[in-house]
Parts: structure tokens; sequence; C-alpha cells
């Protein structure tokens, strides 16, 4: 439940849309997701909308395939959005239309400049080392001057000079000499629109009031607002969030393990909250709380809390803060996500039975279900080595008496179990530990596992007489 101070954070903003636009080239990897999230809440946030646009222009590497999976990605991270998702390869057309409005309002213009031209134009740039960028040679001539039918592109007019002033929401103030923007493609000669015409029609025309990306997009903010300004469009607040970074400080790549969210569900074991709850802590904060549910995140998130530095992403750390979650987690719910990864082979009822003892002791989901796989195994247990040493002959014994105590006791509690053993023990005068080590054993393969009477309840009084005799009359 969040707080009062925590519903009554920040002033509200009426009507915020925020959109995430990924690219579907590959998978949702941490970057997007945490993108995803800081748009997603930032729109709750303040009663607005969050919406989802696909950027599907690269035919060429753009897949069915990774769409679904970013979609997928999204939905199990628990990120709604309030319309269908926006496609824009479907809205090639209205690019286009910009694009002719701002060439026939004087904002654009035609280039008849060829590759090659264009190629010996960067290699004298190269050559006097100039910066990389179109000379304008197009810019004031008559397009009269190109032979009839000869190829040509649709190029940006922008402004020479002065300066563009960004004030981001998350970096400050941010001011690039417009000299140092050159009049780039809006229309390839094909009729394609280009990436940075196609963002700006669709923020516009999805009505985005905040773009919150990360700050590698800064650089194209401030070639995206001559498109706005020209159109006479409102500006949108920029929020540019810094990278995350790897935990030796460099940027986030596969070298440190950077794959798509679906990796950290399924070979991770990371359940959902507790993603949500990291990627929340990667260059947000909230006073020195750690762990937040949506509810509290919702209440609390806003984007002026970013950090300007880049933060660093900690494996451990995020196992550490799934293993609360997991202790946190619905019994029920867990069970059932268990049963999944044993491929049904487990008892769904014995195995929410179990969850109060077993997730204690697990930091993700595949722990969780390794340590729940003695509840169903199979006699003879198969041993590990460590386990096959207790049950050497002086195990053996110990376990023969166990056996004849246990046979007698018809109250199968956890109670009654540890008082007949503690009985036992003192009668043998052992340690319980002494007992309950070849116990362990017997009862579940293994040198680990949840408390002796815990597993013995969970087994059941058939079973667990059963294992424990089993390895009585075994020849080690």
């Amino acid at each position: 439940m969040a707080s009062e101070s925590a519903q009554n954070s920040g002033t509200r903003i009426d009507g915020v849309v925020t959109r995430f636009a990924p690219s579907p080239t590959g998978y949702l990897h941490l970057g997007g997701a945490r993108t995803a999230l800081f748009n997603w809440l930032f729109a709750r946030h303040h009663g607005g909308k969050a919406l989802l646009r696909i950027e599907d222009t690269d035919a060429k590497r753009s897949t069915q395939d990774a769409i679904e999976k970013i979609i997928e990605g999204l939905d199990w991270l628990g990120l709604d959005y309030d319309d269908e998702p926006v496609f824009q390869s479907q809205r090639a057309a209205r690019h286009r239309e910009v694009a002719l409005a701002l060439l026939e309002s004087g904002n654009a213009y035609k280039c008849f400049a060829t590759q090659e031209e264009l190629e010996d134009m960067r290699a004298a740039q190269r050559e006097a080392k100039q910066p990389m960028r179109y000379d304008g040679r197009w810019r004031d001539r008559d397009p009269g001057e190109a032979a009839p039918e000869t190829p040509f592109t649709i190029r940006l007019k922008t402004p020479t000079e002065g300066d563009t002033v960004i004030q981001d929401a998350v970096q400050g103030e941010v001011r690039v000499a417009n000299a140092e923007i050159d009049d780039y493609i809006l229309l390839r000669a094909d009729g394609t629109p280009t990436y940075m015409l196609a963002a700006v029609v669709d923020d516009h025309d999805m009505g985005c009031t905040h773009i919150i990306r990360g700050d590698d997009h800064l650089n194209n903010a401030f070639r995206q607002l001559p498109i706005i300004h020209a159109m006479g469009w409102d500006e949108p607040v920029y929020a540019h969030v810094p990278l995350i970074h790897g935990a030796d400080g460099a940027k986030l790549s596969k070298r440190h393990g950077a794959v798509g969210v679906e990796a950290y569900r399924d070979e991770l074991g990371v359940l959902p909250e507790a993603l949500f709850n990291y990627l929340l802590r990667l260059g947000w904060g909230h006073e020195d709380q750690e762990e937040f549910t949506k509810e509290e995140a919702i209440a609390l998130f806003d984007i002026d809390a970013v950090g300007k530095g880049p933060s660093r992403f900690d494996t451990k750390k995020l196992l550490n803060l799934n293993g609360h979650h997991i202790r946190e987690a619905d019994n029920a719910r867990l069970a059932k996500l268990v049963a999944a990864e044993m491929d049904g082979t487990g008892d769904v009822a014995l195995l929410e039975q179990a969850m109060e003892v077993l997730k204690p002791r697990a930091k993700d989901m595949h722990e969780l279900a390794e340590g729940a796989r003695f509840l169903f195994a199979k006699r003879p247990l198969e041993m590990t080595e460590k386990a096959s040493k207790l049950l050497d002959e002086e195990g053996r014994a110990r376990l023969s008496q166990i056996s004849k105590a246990l046979h007698a006791e018809n109250n199968w509690t956890i109670d009654a179990l540890e008082a007949t053993t503690k009985a036992l023990a003192e009668r043998l005068e052992l340690g319980l530990g002494k007992l309950a080590q070849p116990m362990r054993a017997a009862l579940t393969g293994t040198t680990t596992s949840p408390g002796i009477f815990d597993v013995l309840v969970l087994l059941g009084r058939e079973e667990s007489l059963a294992r424990i005799d089993a390895q009585v009359t075994s020849n080690g």
C-alpha cells in the first residue's frame, strides 16, 4: 500500500501522452524495457495515456518474431497500453504527405545529387578533416537545373544560424549550434520516408506530449525539432535517460549478458515483478526505498527524479531482489510456475503446501523448482556424492533406529515428529544433527533441504518411511 505522501507525490500534469517505440530487429533488451517502464509509469502517474509504436520500417531486419517477443515481454512485465500498437510501416503515405507539405512551404527542397557526387563530397571532407555532413549543394538551386526524370531526395532546410536549445527534463538545458545540423533526407529517392521524419510525424499524430528515451537519441531531438517548428506543431517535452552500463562501467552489451527480458525469465528464473522493480531502480530512486509494488511505483514515479548519470546493471543484485519477491509471492502462483517448470510432473497442491518452506531458500525460480524435486522423486532415490557419504554403515545404523521410532509415531505432525526424534537423540546421546543428516539424505537424496520435520510432513508417513527403510536395507 502506497503511503499518503506517495499518493500525493508531485504535481499532476494534465493530458500526458507517452510512447514506447521499439524497432523489431531483435529482442526487448534491458535498456528498451526500462525506457518502456519509465514511459508507462510517467503516464500512469499523471493519469495520462501510454502508447506503443512498432518502428518496423526496416523491412530487411524487422521480423514478426521480434514483434511478438517485444509485445510478449512488455505484457510479462505488466505494462499495458491504452490503444492498439501503431505500426510505422503502415503510415508511409502520411509521412510522404508531411514531406511534400514541407517542400510546398519552402522548408524542404529537392536534392538531385547522385551517390557518386555525395561520396566525392565525403571524401573531400575526410581529406580536409572536416565534419562529415551534406554541404547544401541543392539547397538554393532551381530544381529546373536537373535533367528531366532525374531521381531526387527531399531534404529538410534546417536553420543555419543561431542555436537550438532544449530544456530536457533529465539532462537540463542542452544547446546545439544550428550550423552543426545538416540538411538531412526526409524522403528517399524511392519515395520511402527516413526514420527522422517518420518518428516526428508519428509522435505528433499520436499526440505525444513527452518523449522519454535513451540519451543516445539526444542528438536526434535537435534534428527533429526543425520539422516540428516548420510544421507549426507543439514541441514535446524531451527527457533523455542515461544508458545502462555493466558492472564494469562500460556500456551494457552482450558480453555483460545483455539479452532479452525473456532470457531473464527463462534462463535466470526471474519473476516479472522483480525485474520491474530492478529496472525501476536503475537510474531512479525514492529516498532509500529498494522494494516497490506496482502501485507504489505509479504513485511515486516522476521523471525529475531520474539521475543524469548512467546506472549499472548487476545480475547478483537482481537475483537478490528476485529472492525477496519470491518470498513475498503468492504460494499458489509459485506452485503453478514450478509445476510448469517440472513439465507438469509436480502435483500443484503439494507444491503449494511446500512453498512456505521452499521459497525462503531460493533466489530464482530454477532454485525453487530444484528444491521441490525431492517431493516427486521415485525410489530408489538418486543420491548426490555428499548424501551418499552420509549413508555409510554408521549412517544406515542410525537410520534403522530412526525408522523404528518413526514407525511407532502415528501423530505425523511437525511437533510430534520433532519430539520423537529429539527423544531418540537423547537416548542415543547424539546431537539432533547426527540423526537429521542421514535422514535428510535418505528422504531427499541431497544434503540440503527445508527443515527435516517439514520434509517428513510434506512427504507423508508412508513415503517417508519407505524412503528411510530403503536406505536401511541398502548395501551402500
